[in-house]
């Protein structure tokens, strides 16, 4: 993180400054340095992520002197307001949140008997335009700042009144165009929040430039490179791949491979690949072995994902036989997959729609 002197400086500009995102450290220097003991940091660092305060009146421990100057100098806890909330029939758990410069993110909870999962956004819609995706619909307002990130995790944790085991960086966004608050909210899930790097992922659709700077930044802000790399491939081909994501056009699938291979050379972690599998356009016999081909002998792992239909677009989920058939082929042919369920159908679950459904309510 940059010297808190500088983040003021930023922050006088933005006209607020947030105290979510700085560790236990960083928050007895603040404390310091507005002439408080460093335990005043330590007493707003338990009240952040352990209380999950929402104000600095909240923290009632603080001398109310410090709070009322804090609020005039424009600090403040940095806290999103729920603004929706919908509820599947398995408890999957989507919220809208509002930033405080008016925009909507979404963040949702996928609860199992034995984990609670938090889908996050990076940015305030997205740039990259993928056909299969709701929020690419609306483009890109602008990226999140790391607490707002982080207060995804904390919103979800308080609404669902369980403590998060896993984040997957999957929802609203391109995450690596938003990298250096991405980690930055890494850094503080893990140390400050107690979520472990391996149980952390980012997904991302490849975007050229950034698979290598990913790796090399995370070690120089995280320490070591530790979470799960998720590349958003869904075609096996590159002609396939420019038909449902625009960026393919200029980021040939064998250099984004060789990207993979070069973070997997700099980290020693394995790329996981997404793919969506669409009804008779990528999830056939053949398109099975064509992936097989490609990723064959690499270190990664194969994550299926039945699509979850958007109104824009007249893709079709696959049936549950051609799944079967499609994960069958790819473990004869010793890949390692997965299928990953698709949760909160009957609430649209997909990522945007539950911003999109506001908006076009407003």
């Amino acid at each position: 993180m940059a010297s808190l002197s500088g983040e003021y400086a930023t922050s006088q500009q933005r006209s607020s400054f947030a105290l979510i995102g700085l560790s236990a450290n960083e928050l007895e220097q603040f404390a310091i340095s507005h002439g408080e003991a460093a335990f005043r940091g330590r007493q707003i660092h338990n009240w952040l992520y352990v209380k999950g305060v929402k104000s600095l009146d909240e923290i009632t421990v603080l001398p109310r002197r410090w709070r009322t100057s804090l609020e005039e100098r424009g600090v403040k806890v940095g806290r999103l307001n729920e603004i929706k909330r919908l509820v599947a029939s398995d408890q999957t758990t989507k919220l809208l949140l509002e930033t405080s410069d008016g925009q909507n993110v979404e963040a949702v909870g996928i609860p199992t008997n034995h984990r609670l999962t938090v889908c996050v956004s990076s940015q305030v819609g997205c740039a990259m335009g993928c056909r299969f995706c709701a929020t690419g619909k609306e483009g890109l307002q602008r990226s999140l700042d790391s607490h707002e990130i982080i207060d995804q995790v904390l919103s979800i944790r308080e609404v669902m009144n369980r403590r998060p085991s896993h984040v997957v960086f999957m929802g609203m966004g391109e995450p690596l165009m938003n990298c250096d608050a991405v980690l930055s909210a890494i850094r503080c899930l893990n140390n400050d929040l107690g979520i472990g790097q391996r149980r952390i992922t980012v997904s991302t659709v490849g975007v050229p430039n950034t698979i290598t700077k990913l790796a090399e930044s995370s070690l120089k802000v995280l320490g070591r490179a530790q979470f799960t790399l998720a590349v958003s491939l869904h075609a096996p081909t590159q002609e396939t791949r420019e038909k449902l994501i625009p960026v393919a056009k200029s980021y040939p699938i064998q250099m984004l491979l060789q990207d993979c291979r070069n973070y997997f050379s700099l980290t020693g972690r394995r790329v996981s690949f997404e793919y969506i599998l669409l009804g008779n356009l990528n999830d056939k016999d053949e398109h099975a072995h064509q992936l097989a081909d490609l990723v064959g002998g690499f270190q990664s792992h194969v994550n299926l994902i039945a699509y979850n239909p958007i109104k824009e677009e007249q893709f079709k989920r696959p049936s549950k036989s051609r799944i079967r058939s499609f994960q069958e082929i790819l473990e004869k042919r010793g890949i390692a997959v997965s299928f990953r369920s698709s949760r909160g159908l009957d609430q649209n679950a997909a990522c945007g729609q539950l911003r999109r459904q506001h908006a076009q309510r407003s």
